[in-house]
């Protein structure tokens, strides 16, 4: 039997940075922690129901410390300053 789907096991913690919340702003972009483990297809589907917008593309690095980061790009219909505001990264 399949468990249901967490977005929540997948995306750790939103990151909010100076670069980030410029990369919300100019870009479309969303920053997150996530699994290790999580593949993009899998990040790009927790991004897409916990927030309930369309994701273009998903670009993923892991940090000299060891955590994975993925770097979202939403469609063009969305804004990432709304799922940003709703999370409480910007105001």
């Amino acid at each position: 039997m399949h468990k249901p789907f967490n977005p929540f096991k997948i995306l750790r913690a939103p990151i909010s940075t100076e670069k980030t919340v410029r990369m919300i702003n100019e870009e479309n972009k969303l920053a997150f922690y996530v699994d290790l483990k999580a593949t993009k297809s899998e990040i790009k589907r927790a991004v897409e129901e916990a927030f309930e917008v369309r994701v273009m593309s998903v670009r993923t690095m892991i940090t000299p410390t060891g955590r994975k980061k993925a770097y979202v790009k939403l469609s063009p219909e969305f804004k990432a300053s709304d799922v940003a505001s709703k999370l409480g990264i910007i105001g």
